[in-house]
């Protein structure tokens, strides 16, 4: 099929002045009746699938575009009056991509206005300007540039599921091909899904396109403060720091359960702190989180329970690494307080039996008992996640005294454990309760009647083995290298899991062309 007709200016004068050509008849038009001026639907698809099967981009909504044009016959920017003003509206907000940092390049910009002005001053050749080749250049940019400026900005430019799910090999075997990777982001987010995908190939056309790109566009506080920094930054290091907390301010984390009492757990990996906040208050403590090579899985739960003297299970990466070569020997074991149950009877199982190739079977559990010298320490806070992690006390207090605290197989330790057990239950709790906790810790009560208790030295210092934690308390294990501290300060954190290195791999193909000197 094809559609002759005269290119003119889309765009209506908004003064008022006379038309000297208002009497024009349509024989005025036949001379326009050109082939050059042609404009033919099916030639305009097929140009679109040449450039689609060139179209090596590799950004997460580049794929979407191709898919889009592959499956379906539907134009977005193009009819029967050529490109329409719906092109400038999505242009004028592409422009405002300096500001966040990002290319004008990467979204075409420069390519697009030069493409519609030919188009609309009638600019065509029989070279690389056909009208045909033109027309599909134009309404595949313009799909491109959309795409990734809406779903960017709506749900981040990146994707920490793929890339943080795919970074360290579960095998600690780095001969073998990789067949699986340790999981380490677990913070349920929204993400584009089918219907958001139809509104916005229906807003494409709409009236409402302006209002919709405005939609989409971040409503976070904390990403506006990051935004009006990165406005007077030159510094090429402290602009990349800028713009991935920018990304990860875009994310929509799926928030946990509200507290009725105001209350939220905060854990910021690279600053190593803890942020108990209620409504009228903060309460900060240092933590310890785990090692480069057994990293604090990121992810959102609820505190829901807490053990005193809890027995620990210690894990097989442990278990074979550190106790197998030890097989036989009671001393170790013993010393200790390790013990070992046979997984199949639940039988404890001597020592002096069991070989190394025994425990790293898998067959058999090792534990060490609760209370003084347990490495867990006294106290520990469970909440739900698939990892095992938890936070919990620890036995090596000397350990807080370090600035680098990566250490841990990914549990956290945190500094003041009884602090936050209080903090868990609330500022109306049973002082008895407390104390009952305190003295099951080995620390002073502070009741007569706990007092009292402690006093009888025939009485169990074991008064309290696990208490929930009602209502749960959310927590957000979290990973910003800028975080907003409760004094209203940005601080700046080492990137200690290179979060932020993988991250800005996946954001230069927006930044680069930028920033040239930010190697």
């Amino acid at each position: 099929m094809t559609l002759c007709f005269v290119m003119s200016l889309f765009h209506s004068c908004t003064q008022s002045a006379s038309n000297p050509n208002k009497d024009l008849t349509a024989e005025a038009f036949a001379g326009f009746v050109n082939e050059q001026y042609g404009l033919d639907a099916d030639d305009i698809r097929r140009c679109i699938i040449n450039l689609v099967k060139k179209d090596n981009d590799s950004t997460q909504t580049d794929w979407l575009a191709r898919k889009l044009y592959k499956d379906n016959k539907r134009l977005l920017w193009i009819d029967t009056y050529g490109i329409g003003d719906k092109a400038d509206t999505l242009i004028s907000h592409l422009k405002n991509v300096g500001g966040i940092g990002f290319s004008e390049k990467s979204f075409y910009i420069a390519d697009l206005e030069n493409d519609i002005q030919r188009i609309r001053s009638l600019d065509f050749d029989d070279r690389a300007n056909k009208i045909n080749e033109l027309m599909a250049r134009v309404e595949y940019k313009l799909t491109k540039a959309y795409l990734r400026y809406c779903i960017g900005q709506q749900f981040g430019f990146t994707n920490p599921y793929k890339y943080l799910n795919r970074l360290d090999p579960a095998n600690e075997d780095t001969t073998a091909k990789v067949k699986e990777y340790r999981h380490l982001f677990d913070i349920p987010m929204k993400r584009p899904d089918d219907d958001f995908y139809a509104k916005a190939l229906n807003m494409a056309n709409a009236e409402e396109l302006g209002a919709f790109l405005c939609s989409v566009e971040p409503q976070n506080a904390y990403f506006n403060e990051l935004c009006a920094k990165l406005a007077t930054e030159r510094n090429a290091k402290r602009r990349w720091l800028l713009l991935c907390n920018m990304e990860r301010q875009r994310w929509k984390r799926t928030e946990a359960n509200d507290n009725p009492k105001g209350r939220k757990v905060v854990v910021n990996i690279p600053a190593f702190r803890l942020y108990a906040y209620s409504p009228d208050s903060t309460m900060e403590m240092k933590v310890g989180c785990g090692a480069t090579k057994t990293k604090t899985p990121l992810l959102t739960s609820e505190i829901n329970r807490m053990d005193i003297n809890p027995l620990w299970n210690i894990p097989m990466s442990i278990i074979k690494k550190d106790v197998a070569p030890h097989a036989g020997n009671s001393h170790y074991f013993t010393s200790r307080r390790y013990f070992i149950v046979d997984r199949n009877t639940g039988k404890i199982i001597s020592p002096a039996n069991v070989t190394s190739s025994m425990l790293r079977s898998g067959q058999y559990r090792v534990s060490q008992e609760g209370g003084e010298g347990n490495s867990l320490g006294r106290i520990i806070f469970r909440f739900d996640n698939k990892f095992s992690v938890y936070l919990h006390d620890t036995s090596s207090r000397k350990f807080f005294e370090q600035n680098v605290r990566s250490v841990s197989h990914g549990c956290i330790r945190i500094e003041r454990p009884f602090d936050f057990a209080q903090y868990l239950l609330g500022d109306d709790e049973d002082e008895w309760k407390l104390d009952r906790i305190r003295i099951s810790m080995d620390l002073e009560p502070k009741t007569e009647r706990g007092l009292k208790h402690v006093s009888d030295t025939t009485k169990s210092r074991r008064l309290i083995n696990s208490v929930k934690v009602e209502p749960k308390v959310p927590l957000y294990i979290v990973y910003q290298t800028l975080f907003k501290t409760s004094e209203g300060k940005w601080e700046e954190y080492k990137d200690i899991y290179g979060y932020d290195a993988v991250m800005r791999k996946q954001l230069e193909p927006f930044v680069a062309s930028n920033n040239k000197n930010d190697k």
